[in-house]
């Protein structure tokens, strides 16, 4: 029988932007791939152990990166956007 902790499991991902000014739709980077996402929560299935970050293009630039990586029984990460468009992220 195969260990739970290295079995794929499903995270909550919140993707919250500032209540002010506009931003671009976020992007999920899950194990090196970019996923184009949209603001909220959704569900993302990922390996313990494995990198998830988060970031903004707005066709000049990224900005907003930050990136954390999932631990054994790590159900809910949440990302903030920065509040001007320059800088990092909060992703916990």
């Amino acid at each position: 029988m195969p260990d739970d902790a290295a079995q794929p499991t499903r995270i909550e991902l919140i993707l919250t932007r500032p209540a002010i000014g506009w931003y671009p739709k976020p992007t999920v980077v899950v194990g090196g791939r970019g996923h184009p996402a949209q603001w909220g929560t959704g569900t993302w299935q990922v390996e313990p152990g494995e990198s998830v970050g988060v970031f903004l293009f707005n066709r000049l630039w990224r900005f907003g990166a930050a990136e954390a990586v999932v631990a054994a029984g790590t159900t809910t990460l949440r990302y903030r956007a920065p509040l001007l468009p320059v800088g990092r992220g909060r992703l916990r």
